[in-house]
């Protein structure tokens, strides 16, 4: 039986049986293994093998030691990225609010409803999806409003213009809503959030300063992620320049930040805790004025973004000309700007030798990333390493198929595996950069002479490195 008839077999069996939610992947795992449970007991699907246990029934404690050692490995690789889907914010919104973070909600427009959710519909399925979001129709509108200015149907297009003006104010109100929920939530709930939020960030940052800077990106509207790399003082380069109202820039320099230590000149060291940070989708406070786009001052959390806009430096700017995808620049000359140059941004990170791509709470219903992933995937030396609570609508495990690599891709799917505070507290890597945990580990490897073994008789970290040859 080939490995491609295996992986459709499975899928078909996680369709009979929905309480098996989890599914795990790692290391030199042949095809996705599904498990059922919770409180630290599990159980794997029937007439399913994996080669790390003996018998059906297993706790937290093998996870980890099949996971952890395996996470730590791939952290150190020579490029790391990382893309937060939504499912990032609706984690965080949980841990603070006790429920998830504010959805998209449709567009409602009075006139060329019908036509515009048509195609919205149309387009939603030719990418993939089973059903239009508010994205898809706001790309439809936009076109439909170039449309009739081209058209010179000026009252039409006037009247659709405003309705998205309106529209796109209250999309902006439901983001900072979102975050409102967050910084609104009671002071305990609002400080377990952020700190599990830190530990999240710091696992990925926690980087020696001689290695490729961790690359973040995300495809989320509001800034969940500045504030926690606030919180965690973690540096982030973006592409915008200044301080009181940053520009954008098209040009991709390279910057970076470096220290030089006491008593030492002309030696300049590379900064610890930077990444770089690239929001693929735009962002709540990015809006076009003139020529440039910028950065406003909007506060996290927010209750209206339209006070924000009455300044002197952005006359006549309302909320059709936020930046949020597919809301693009009005230029005659480039289609996309800005995504375009974000894209690319996320296609010159991962698509190199020797570099891991992490997602987390990414349902891969992007087509323009997920072109990307499977163009870093034909490079032998990658991997993705795929982290969600889960899959209602089975796009990962589509996508998985379609890639057809099997060994380049580890899978954390569900909640006993992708909650935000049992991923940190159990799997991700220690959130530390020192090499003092990799030293204790090799003095206890000489000491003890062997590990604990498992059911099979390999040592748990067998196979992957704890990180101490890369540091």
């Amino acid at each position: 039986m080939t490995e491609g008839i295996d992986a459709t077999n499975v899928t078909h069996a996680a369709e009979v049986a929905p309480e098996f939610k989890n599914i795990v992947k790692v290391r030199d795992d042949p095809i996705p293994a599904w498990f059922s449970g919770s409180n630290g007991k599990y159980k794997l699907k029937e007439h399913t093998e994996v080669s790390w246990l003996s018998k059906n029934e297993f706790s937290n404690k093998d996870l980890r030691q099949r996971i952890e050692p395996w996470l730590t490995s791939l952290f150190q690789s020579e490029h790391l990225s990382l893309l937060a889907g939504s499912g990032l914010t609706h984690a965080v919104h949980y841990l603070a609010a006790q429920k998830g973070a504010a959805g998209m909600g449709a567009l409602t427009l009075s006139n060329h409803q019908a036509v515009i959710n048509q195609a919205a519909e149309k387009a939603s399925v030719a990418a993939g999806r089973k059903k239009g979001n508010l994205e898809d129709q706001l790309r439809v509108a936009n076109e439909l409003l170039r449309g009739l200015e081209i058209l010179q149907k000026n009252d039409e297009a006037k009247a659709l213009c405003k309705e998205l003006q309106t529209g796109m104010l209250a999309f902006a109100q439901s983001i900072l809503a979102s975050e409102a929920g967050i910084a609104a939530s009671g002071h305990e709930q609002r400080e377990h959030a952020f700190n599990t939020l830190v530990t999240f960030l710091m696992s990925f940052a926690s980087r020696t300063g001689v290695r490729d800077r961790l690359n973040i990106f995300t495809t989320n509207y509001d800034r969940l992620i500045e504030a926690g790399a606030e919180l965690a003082g973690l540096h982030l380069l973006d592409r915008f320049l200044g301080k009181l109202m940053p520009v954008f820039r098209s040009s991709r320099l390279d910057l970076d930040m470096h220290y030089n230590p006491p008593g030492i000149r002309g030696e300049p060291r590379y900064l610890e805790g930077v990444a770089r940070y690239t929001k693929l989708h735009g962002s709540v406070d990015w809006v076009q004025t003139d020529k440039d786009i910028r950065r406003i001052g909007l506060p996290f959390g927010a209750a209206s973004v339209e006070p924000y806009l009455q300044a002197p430096g952005l006359c006549g700017v309302s909320a059709h000309e936020l930046m949020i995808y597919p809301n693009a620049a009005k230029d005659r000359e480039t289609a996309d700007y800005p995504y375009v140059e974000l894209f690319r941004d996320l296609a010159a990170a991962v698509c190199r030798p020797n570099s891991t791509l992490v997602t987390y709470g990414y349902s891969f219903g992007d087509e323009h990333i997920n072109r990307v992933i499977r163009d870093m995937l034909t490079i032998p030396s990658t991997h993705l390493v795929v982290i969600s609570y889960d899959d209602p609508l089975g796009r990962i495990m589509q996508t998985y198929q379609e890639l057809g690599r099997p060994s380049q891709i580890s899978l954390l799917i569900g909640p006993a595996l992708a909650d935000l505070t049992m991923l940190t507290e159990h799997y991700l890597p220690k959130p530390a950069i020192d090499k003092t945990t990799f030293r204790m580990s090799e003095l206890l490897k000489q000491r003890m002479g062997t590990e604990p073994k498992t059911a099979n008789g390999i040592a748990p970290d067998a196979g992957a490195s704890d990180g101490s040859d890369l540091v």
